[in-house]
């Protein structure tokens, strides 16, 4: 496996993941039965902090063993791109509830 560095790449894969992670976690939430503001205050709360848990911002550790997240993105059968630090999807999770806002709004 090669690992490309490639900062464009690595952008739009993580904003295409967060969109994904987004619909999922709020169709999950309304198959629940949550609604309106509900609905939407779950969702982005539950997305920004899986989103966080991701990009190595919250703490996790477990009887001593420290977990630190490093994501890549598989782009062929044999190369995976990063950024070169850590993501940063949480970034992308305000502008794609926006943008699924105003898709439903339409």
């Amino acid at each position: 496996m090669q690992l490309n560095l490639d900062p464009t790449v690595f952008d739009e894969q993580q904003a295409i993941l967060v969109r994904e992670l987004v619909q999922s976690i709020r169709v999950k939430l309304q198959e629940a039965g949550l609604k309106g503001e509900k609905l939407e205050e779950a969702t982005a709360s539950i997305a920004f902090s899986v989103a966080s848990t991701l990009d190595d911002t919250s703490a996790i550790e477990v009887n001593g063993t420290e977990v630190h997240p490093y994501l890549t993105f598989r782009t062929s059968d044999d190369e995976l791109t990063h950024c070169g630090e850590n993501s940063y999807t949480h970034e992308f999770v305000y502008e794609v509830l926006q943008s699924l806002a105003q898709q439903r709004s339409k």
